[in-house]
């Protein structure tokens, strides 16, 4: 993907260096704009070293208003109060205000990342909307100590690609998940013994949180049901917590309607104690505990949304490749899961809280995905959602 980064005279010009890096680092090309007053912040030295392109500060006989106008994206991060209300009203008398009629022009997606006090972002919010309603994306500010700061890298990375996945869409690219409801479950729930002590497991919720980033980057419209897990959720995503089972329970019962896809990565809880102690439980003796089995509630997501495409995944531990097969088999035969996404914790590498796994898609077919990052395991589950949606 190429990228214009566009940086205003904001203090939070300084965070643009890590911005353009991470934007390499996952493989984008970037070339930077840069205001006279981001030039008293930065040097265009810095920014020239991070993306690896001279950096643009004059209009030249290159016409560079012109040459980079249709790239895949425009990023204004940050996004002053000034840049914001000249392009709301379509004036060019600097570079990057150019730029942006220009592409605006053309088409090109454009998305703003404003940084400013909040006083100042108050005042320009007539602004911001009028811009929204061009079809201008903006990436919520963090709202902290008076000021509108510069919202977290990731996010500002999650929304940009999301921004140009949309914008194909739109201009008739097939894209199967822009705009489908997209519910995904991670984490691992809880049953409470006592007030103070509970039973749980071991997951972490990174196989969810690298699934919701690729849902929202292809355009999906993402809730995250959110359990116990080990983390950072970004703020961009729309996460409704649930820890325990009934919580979970309640809240699939009233999304599960109005979504498309249903992706379960949640460990939920299996059992749960017979009886839950009102008050803690003393250590000064000996304890044993009777469980309950808890019912599945993948079971019944077809009984409330018959068409929904359902993605289950079955985590077993130290088993062969045919049992764990036969496993996700009875779970499509039991619940009516259309994909099963089924791997084994006993495997190095693939344990509970890694950064890699190996998994095998079944379906009408059986796909071997071998040891990878969850972020490209990530993204083979969606290429096959695609495929069968």
């Amino acid at each position: 993907m190429d990228i214009v980064l566009c940086v205003t005279g904001s203090i939070a010009a300084t965070e643009t260096i890590k911005l353009a890096r991470e934007l390499k680092r996952q493989g984008h090309v970037v070339k930077a704009f840069m205001s006279e007053e981001a030039c008293k912040i930065i040097h265009p030295n810095a920014l020239e070293f991070a993306t690896g392109q001279s950096v643009v500060i004059d209009l030249t006989g290159q016409i560079e208003h012109v040459r980079y106008s249709q790239v895949d994206l425009i990023l204004v991060a940050p996004a002053t109060a000034n840049s914001i209300s000249k392009f709301a009203y379509r004036i060019a008398d600097n570079p990057i205000s150019t730029l942006l009629i220009t592409a605006y022009g053309h088409d090109t997606p454009i998305v703003f990342v404003p940084s400013m006090h909040d006083s100042m972002y108050d005042a320009v919010s007539e602004n911001v909307e009028k811009l929204k309603a061009d079809g201008i994306t903006f990436v919520n500010p963090r709202m902290d100590e008076g000021k509108a700061k510069f919202p977290a890298i990731e996010d500002i990375v999650l929304e940009s690609v999301r921004a140009v996945n949309l914008d194909k869409a739109r201009k008739g690219e097939e894209n199967k998940l822009a705009g489908k409801k997209v519910l995904i479950s991670l984490g691992g729930t809880y049953e409470e013994i006592d007030p103070i002590r509970i039973i749980s497991n071991k997951s972490s919720g990174r196989m969810g949180l690298e699934l919701a980033k690729e849902a929202f980057k292809r355009g999906a419209e993402l809730t995250v049901l959110a359990a116990k897990h080990d983390v950072h959720l970004p703020k961009t995503f729309n996460v409704i917590e649930a820890e325990s089972n009934n919580l979970m329970r309640e809240e699939i019962d009233l999304l599960t309607p109005s979504s498309d896809i249903f992706i379960a990565t949640a460990a939920i809880s299996d059992f749960a104690p017979i009886t839950r102690e009102e008050s803690k439980i003393s250590s000064s003796f000996d304890l044993s505990l009777d469980f309950k089995p808890v019912g599945k509630i993948i079971q019944n997501i077809k009984n409330i949304n018959p068409d929904i495409f359902l993605v289950g995944f079955k985590a077993e531990y130290d088993i062969s490749r045919d049992e764990m097969i036969n496993l996700a088999k009875t779970q499509m035969r039991d619940a009516g899961t259309d994909l099963v996404v089924a791997n084994d914790v006993g495997r190095k590498g693939c344990e509970f809280g890694s950064s890699t796994n190996e998994v095998i898609l079944v379906s009408d077919e059986i796909k071997d995905i071998p040891l990878n990052t969850k972020a490209e395991i990530a993204r083979a589950v969606f290429d096959e959602i695609e495929n069968k949606i």
